[in-house]
């Protein structure tokens, strides 16, 4: 994989739009913002990436804008906060042919691009997502969106960025946890669609080695190949979302519960991993040796989550509002094997608690 980093263009042609992978400069950006003939420049921030990530952006790129901080966290994703700062935009004068410069992880560049693709019917972003999770998934495939009614990403469009930059300095300013949430999207772009890349985890784990800008690397790659061939996941795009119908509620019911601590998202993807390995294990034959190296390696990197018997109908009842749904009827990706997956498959509640239990299940 090292040679991905070091003999090819660190550039990703997406559709009508350009990822930059490059941390020594950025020179495409600054030509982008001076031939774009944009009126007006806003950078969107939330308190912590005004604190550690702004700063490393302004020693970047020399340009004057209007800076706008949003709160941090899940829980702001929400209708109320883009109120806000298109309140500011209409008042710091911004219009169609000013750009927003979404700097932060998932949740910013989310929420950045829905508030950029909405204002006036529409003014330009650029994405410059600073965590792992950002860099893999959020920020690249052209999907914006915020929460409603307290359940993950229901109002929302596609809508592309000018561009993505990716920066890997910005990862060093993160806590330890939010460094290895990301890794959860990592390994399901292994297991959904590059089996070697599955390999050089499990080395990875091994081997203790640091190969994160590697790992960036190809999933930046695997998902522009299947956005590229599906941009409004109509059928290839699905896959994505592996890991996630069970982990969006399950990372929902922790948000909105009063007694439990909120999980980042690839917390509660991985538990997602494990839960829908098992299923596709039992449904169809996934090999029993990947599962549990699966189960082994999630434990090891994000810890055992403990989920309580008594959590399961009110998860399952979140399940039921999940967006791929038809008919009212869940529907999952499922594993017949590495790379090797089945979209829109229906799953019997007595499997779905069968899983829950073998992800609680400590037997290592």
């Amino acid at each position: 994989m090292q040679s991905v980093i070091n003999h090819t263009m660190k550039l990703i042609k997406a559709t009508n739009y350009s990822i930059i992978f490059d941390q020594e400069d950025y020179s495409l950006l600054a030509i982008l913002l001076q031939e774009g003939d944009y009126s007006s420049f806003f950078v969107l921030v939330d308190e912590h990436t005004k604190e550690f990530c702004l700063p490393i952006f302004n020693t970047k790129i020399d340009l004057p804008y209007e800076l706008i901080t949003i709160p941090s966290g899940e829980s702001h994703k929400n209708l109320e906060t883009c109120t806000n700062v298109w309140n500011k935009l209409a008042a710091l004068g911004a219009n169609r042919k000013s750009v927003l410069i979404n700097i932060g992880g998932g949740m910013l560049t989310d929420i950045g691009g829905f508030i950029a693709s909405t204002f006036k019917r529409g003014m330009p972003f650029i994405n410059i997502p600073t965590s792992l999770l950002g860099m893999v998934d959020a920020s690249v495939g052209g999907k914006t969106g915020i929460d409603f009614n307290g359940l993950k990403n229901q109002i929302g469009l596609f809508a592309n960025p000018e561009m993505v930059v990716i920066d890997t300095e910005y990862l060093n300013s993160l806590p330890l946890r939010e460094r290895i949430s990301g890794m959860a999207e990592i390994i399901k772009y292994a297991l959904t669609y590059d089996a070697n890349l599955w390999e050089n985890i499990k080395l990875n784990f091994t081997t203790r080695k640091t190969r994160i800008s590697e790992f960036v690397h190809r999933s930046i790659e695997i998902k522009n190949e299947i956005v590229l061939k599906d941009p409004k996941e109509q059928n290839l795009r699905k896959i994505l979302n592996y890991g996630h119908t069970i982990g969006h509620a399950v990372e929902t019911f922790f948000l909105q519960s009063k007694n439990k601590q909120t999980l980042t998202h690839g917390e509660a993807v991985a538990i997602g991993l494990v839960c829908e390995t098992y299923i596709s294990n039992k449904l169809y034959n996934f090999p029993k040796r990947e599962l549990t190296l699966l189960k082994k390696h999630i434990h090891k990197l994000f810890g055992k989550i403990h989920l309580d018997k008594t959590d399961y109908k009110a998860i399952l009842d979140l399940m039921k509002h999940d967006k791929k749904n038809i008919q009212g009827e869940v529907r999952f990706v499922l594993l017949e094997d590495l790379a090797k997956t089945k979209i829109d498959c229906v799953v019997e509640t007595t499997l779905i608690v069968e899983a829950l239990d073998y992800y609680n299940l400590q037997f290592f």
